[in-house]
């Protein structure tokens, strides 16, 4: 059998040797950090843990044939969102398939090793590209350092390291880099295309930044080589072809992740400010960390190498101004506002403002390696160069982001890079200069990473891997689980905002970029939690919102001792069970016409079709016995401290708590369970809390720790016997049997049934019923029924699929076209012109 060229070519020692060098450097690191696997620190911070590791492990269980829904239907997390657009931003990486090789229990390493893939393979690309772009022969073991200097560039191990899709970016800007080298050269259409498609389907987000980075490298390169005008514009219109073409194939994703991003419940908008120009310096060192400035790191040796180049007399004129003007340029389009919306699809991320950083160090690289492609740099060039790094490195020192390892490990490095590129002249010490350059380049990354995993601990949340915790968790969900009977939900004491696909069941918690506008409303109204400003809804957990969407059965689990404001709590795991209705039920036409009110106890009624709650009137004191000010007509403001407030239950009645913006603690009288209140809007929303059974007058004691604010209805006591009474009537008209098929739900109803039938499930656009687009009540999926009608099926298809895929058919019969019409039309003229013989 006969291997392919390109793994036959002398390239791939160089790029395996990247590789290699990259893996072993980001263990290092961790290693010294004590982080996981190697120690006991947490690498899941942030949305790692909060969302990455869960939406991986839900790959898992799809892998598995475990997951309740499919590719287009998520049941687990917010009672039912659509998945596409969530796998198109997230899970969509070739390499994200290697969680399916690991245990379940062992999905945190899964994705550190699918971390550790993509970086080496980066390096690796990187290495390809740079021997692509001139082969530099007798120096390819220098490109396989400056590859691995761009896998492990401060932004790779800083900030994509817990963002592992980005990290699909570090492997497209390489590879779409050298797509353009091959429409340049009319060499290798369709892998050029495959390799764009290939990128924008990974992650599209980090893809477009690559692909405006390729594309001023192609621009360069077409100036800089040699070939006439028509020759560079054919080149040019060759490489738009491929991109048009690649993205084509990509759009089954594509559109669907569009079209959720525009359904999405809005994100934090901020305004762009540019970093300090010393943080800008500070950045490109060791050992340093910051979350609003470009990290820029590559290792001395490879910033020495690409300060070279405008003073190295061996290459020519026209390179020594271009590439360093380029880097310039694209560092300026950073720090400027009208450029910075260019790079990030003309929206200003909620996080990182330099999310792009990658491109650049790219392009750092690029240069680097084109000041000693063709011959090593004489006295001169090096002087020029080290005084150059030496001023960058200067101007640093006011920064506040500089640290006491910072200089020590720049002198360092850059004496070793000095010295290896003094020694590498002479064939006796290449060895030596090799092992030089790489040991100061693995050294200094390896101490960056463990600085980064360290400072991340610092000023990140963070989450706890897989233990002992979510395995009981997982169990208790698996022992109690009837979907699509009832639904479980793993509880409202979370490990992560994504548990339901974590450990399992079909709650309502769910973080995603694109959480739907209607799911957050709909439990807005229903008086759920949430974080990340309405994106991550916490669990609904309440009997009466329960009741609503068939929650059948409960986890409860102790408090988290991971998160810092958690008590110890040795409570055993427990499983609370309830008689719900089922999934589709029947309300009387035009009940659900009315929209949300203020109080979500009166909403949880409306959408329950009864009344089983008091809203007494209620008294709020503060610890000296004065009355707060109200902060307008339907609120009391509060400072930190002590308040007690006061109500009337009838008798039997269990009380809930509604203060969606009070950070602190409530307690039910003397001797309740001390609940914490996580509320700090609108960041934070704290859920209607259970604080137990109450009769008569109550006291509910309040601890503010900080200033927010208390409703005046903040006080619901249920009646279990009325809900009791409520979820029969539903059950007596509901669906007498419900059959859920992946993004397809089936229900047969009593005959004679006269209404709206209603499945519990948000009204997210692309439901249809009955082969229509579906009704909505108040949120939900709905569909009129009456006359002889004894069933009904509704089926969900997100939007943008079909049209996605029309153009990605479109796209790949251009392909086609574009590949074997040159061949047709050449045999065609030789036909023809035997025919003329």
């Amino acid at each position: 059998m006969r291997t392919p060229s390109m793994l036959r070519s002398p390239r791939a020692p160089g790029a395996a040797l990247a590789a290699v060098l990259t893996v072993v450097t980001v263990c290092a690191g961790d290693a010294v950090a004590r982080s996981y696997p190697f120690g006991p620190h947490t690498r899941s911070v942030n949305d790692l843990g909060n969302q990455f590791v869960p939406f991986h492990a839900r790959l898992w269980d799809l892998l598995h044939g475990r997951a309740d829904g499919g590719l287009l239907v998520n049941w687990q997390s917010g009672f039912g969102t659509s998945f596409l657009p969530d796998l198109g931003t997230y899970l969509t990486s070739p390499f994200a398939l290697l969680v399916g090789v690991f245990p379940r229990d062992r999905i945190d390493l899964a994705v550190y090793v699918v971390t550790l893939v993509k970086t080496g393979v980066a390096a690796a690309a990187m290495t390809w590209l740079l021997t692509a772009l001139r082969r530099g022969r007798g120096r390819e073991w220098l490109a396989a350092v400056l590859g691995a200097s761009y896998a492990l560039c401060g932004w790779s191990v800083a900030e994509a390291v817990y963002n592992p899709m980005w990290l699909d970016g570090l492997i497209a800007f390489p590879l779409l880099c050298l797509a353009g080298e091959w429409a340049r050269t009319a060499r290798r259409p369709v892998l050029g295309t495959l390799l764009v498609t290939l990128a924008w389907v990974s992650n599209f987000y980090t893809a477009y930044m690559a692909t405006l980075g390729a594309a001023l490298v192609l621009v360069v390169r077409l100036l800089l080589e040699d070939g006439t005008s028509r020759e560079r514009v054919r080149g040019l219109v060759r490489a738009v072809r491929t991109v048009l073409i690649g993205i084509g194939l990509a759009a089954p994703v594509l559109v669907p992740v569009f079209l959720g991003t525009r359904h999405a419940y809005p994100g934090w908008n901020r305004e762009f400010a540019p970093a300090a120009w010393p943080d800008v310096a500070a950045r490109l060192l060791p050992a340093t960390y910051g979350f609003f400035s470009p990290a820029v790191f590559l290792g001395t040796g490879s910033l020495l190498l690409a300060c070279v180049l405008a003073f190295h007399r061996a290459v020519p004129r026209a390179e020594r101004c271009v590439w360093p003007g380029l880097v310039a340029a694209v560092t300026l389009s950073l720090q400027w506002g009208p450029t910075h919306l260019v790079w990030h699809a003309f929206a200003t991320p909620n996080g990182s403002p330099f999310r792009q950083t990658f491109v650049l160090s790219g392009l750092v690289v690029i240069a680097a390696w084109t000041s000693v492609a063709r011959a090593w740099p004489d006295r001169r060039a090096l002087l020029g160069g080290g005084g150059v790094l030496v001023l960058i490195a200067a101007a640093a020192a006011p920064s506040e982001l500089v640290t006491r390892w910072t200089y020590p490990l720049f002198a360092a490095g850059l004496v070793a890079a000095v010295g290896a590129l003094a020694l590498v002249r002479s064939r006796r010490f290449v060895v030596l200069a090799a092992v030089l350059l790489v040991g100061a380049q693995a050294g200094q990354a390896a101490a960056t990473t463990a600085f980064a995993d360290r400072q991340r601990l610092n000023r990140l949340d963070d989450y706890a891997p897989w233990g002992e915790r979510q395995s009981a968790q997982a169990a208790a969900v698996a022992g109690a689980d009837g979907w699509p009977r009832y639904r479980t939900d793993p509880g409202i004491e979370q490990s992560t905002a994504n548990d339901p696909m974590l450990v399992g069941g079909q709650g309502g918690a769910y973080y995603s970029s694109h959480t739907p506008d209607v799911t957050t409303r709909t439990f807005l109204a229903l008086g759920a939690g949430w974080t990340s400003r309405g994106r991550a809804l916490q669990s609904l957990d309440n009997p009466v919102s329960d009741a609503v969407f068939s929650v059948g059965a409960r986890v409860h689990v102790p408090r988290d001792p991971h998160q810092v404001w958690n008590r110890p709590d040795r409570r055993p795991v427990t499983v609370t069970r309830q008689d719900v209705p089922p999934l589709v039920t029947v309300r009387p036409s035009g009940s659900g016409a009315s929209g949300w009110g203020r109080s979500p106890f009166r909403n949880q009624e409306k959408l329950l079709g009864a009344s089983v709650y008091t809203l007494p009137s209620t008294a709020l004191r503060s610890a000296d016995g004065s009355d707060p000010a109200d902060r307008n007509a339907s609120t009391y403001a509060v400072m930190p401290g002590t308040y007690t407030l006061s109500a009337n239950c009838p008798a039997g009645s269990q009380v809930f708590l509604w203060a969606p913006d009070l950070f602190g603690t409530a307690r039910l009288g003397a001797t309740g369970e001390l609940n914490d209140i996580r509320g700090d809007m609108p960041a934070r929303r704290a859920g209607i809390l259970p604080l137990g059974a109450g009769a008569g007058r109550i006291a509910v004691t309040l601890r503010a720790e900080r200033a927010g604010t208390v409703p005046h209805q903040a006080v619901g006591c249920l009646d279990p016997g009325r809900l009791a009474s409520a979820v029969e009537r539903l059950k007596d008209t509901g669906a007498t049997r419900v059959t859920v098929a992946g993004s397809s739900v089936h229900a047969e109803l009593p005959p004679g049934t006269e209404g709206v039938a209603v499945l519990a499930a948000p009204r997210i656009a692309g439901w249809s019923c009955d082969g229509r687009p579906a009704d909505t009540y108040l949120g939900l999926v709905a569909v009129p029924v009456g006359g002889d009608r004894t069933s009904v099926d509704c089926a969900f298809r997100p939007p943008g699929l079909r049209a996605g895929t029309i153009a990605g058919a479109a796209a790949l019969a251009a392909l086609l076209a574009v590949t074997f019409a040159p061949a047709a039309l050449a045999r065609a003229r030789r036909r023809r012109a035997r025919t003329q013989r």
